[in-house]
């Protein structure tokens, strides 16, 4: 078979945020991958993967269909992309990271190395009708979109980039898309009330949640460069875990032993006071996004879930508004999970990702 390195197939699109085009080339987030199109009858990809826990999980379409789900191990491996096509024919080829960048796992990465080809041409693939960032918590990794409902371990087996909302929003408008997610994390506060479990600072680089010195080599800490990739709409499904931290215990600095809690007050309801740290945070990050994609729609989702948080948020965006006289900054609840559409580690499953992709979807098309 013929092997060409990623770095000179530069009609290979590569799909995430990156640093450089670089070889090997790495894929740090959920849903990161590539995507090109393909006139042979056999092709593989030769990855390469490291963890200390958490496994990465790569999956492979074909002309849009699911077709393969692959676990990869550590160190150098091939995955077969497709075998036993009809030659001269052209099939669209997209290869997506399932499993997001793990903060507490510094050793988890993936780097696409090379192309092999038994015949054919690799080809560009069709330019899309929009570009789309999405920027979450578990909800955008993907967390429980596969595996059975009482599944509750923690493992790369369960995160899917495929048929989640953003994928299946992205789907719907035939739109190249990008997520920034990180389970757990909140826009304030962690589950766990953890300060450093907030994705704001994360947001203007490149991968500052993948923390290995590998993959700081790669540039995951650098700045973003936000001009080369411009979305029309920047999604925003954070606030999740925020809720969930008033009602976890406090989180003890184990250096300092500094305490840090999102409160409650006697009936159980956020005190306003702590409610007012969660609308800052969101109206700053909206200041961050909005820096940095002059021209995108923003649109801050919320409700997958539940939770008492909704009204802080939908003031945030209309705060965000008024102050900066934007009209293009909304707010979209999204349909809450039910028993019949709940999925593994207590998460949405398939079923309410699509209500949330629907909604979402239709939304976008009457702004974009």
């Amino acid at each position: 078979m013929k092997r060409t390195e990623l770095i000179d197939l530069p009609q290979v699109r590569v799909l995430g945020r990156i640093a450089r085009r670089t070889q090997p080339q790495p894929l740090f987030w959920a849903a990161s991958g590539l995507a090109f199109d393909f006139t042979g009858s056999e092709l593989w990809l030769e990855v390469e993967a490291d963890y200390g826990q958490v496994g990465p999980w790569l999956s492979v379409e074909v002309n849009g269909a699911w077709i393969a789900r692959v676990p990869l191990c550590r160190g150098r491996q091939m995955v077969c992309l497709a075998r036993e096509l009809s030659c001269g024919i052209v099939k669209h080829i997209r290869v997506l990271k399932d499993t997001q960048a793990m903060f507490d796992d510094p050793e988890h990465l993936v780097q696409a190395v090379a192309l092999h080809q038994a015949d054919g041409e690799i080809l560009p693939p069709a330019e899309p009708s929009c570009c789309l960032e999405f920027v979450g918590d578990s909800l955008t990794s993907g967390e429980g979109i596969l595996g059975a409902q009482a599944e509750e371990d923690w493992s790369g087996m369960f995160f899917g980039a495929i048929n989640d909302y953003a994928y299946l929003t992205a789907q719907q408008l035939n739109a190249e898309y990008r997520t920034l997610s990180q389970s757990g994390w909140g826009v304030y506060r962690g589950w766990d009330n953890d300060p450093r479990h907030a994705i704001p600072p994360l947001y203007s680089t490149v991968c500052a949640a993948a923390r290995g010195e590998t993959a700081r080599a790669l540039g995951a800490a650098e700045p973003m460069n936000f001009a080369a990739w411009q979305p029309d709409a920047v999604i925003v499904n954070l606030g999740t875990n925020d809720n969930s931290a008033f009602t976890s215990p406090e989180w003890v600095d184990p250096v300092t032993g500094e305490r840090f809690k999102l409160r409650c007050d006697e009936q159980g309801l956020p005190l306003p006071q702590d409610r007012q740290k969660v609308e800052d945070a969101a109206v700053e990050l909206l200041k961050t996004i909005r820096t940095h994609n002059p021209k995108a729609q923003i649109v801050w989702c919320y409700g997958m879930i539940g939770g008492q948080l909704g009204s802080t948020l939908a003031r945030a965006v209309e705060r965000f508004a008024r102050e900066q006289q934007d009209s293009r900054c909304h707010f979209l609840a999204l349909p809450e999970v039910t028993a019949a559409t709940m999925g593994s580690r207590l998460h949405p499953g398939i079923g309410c990702h699509q209500l949330a992709a629907q909604t979402l979807s239709d939304f976008l098309s009457k702004v974009l």
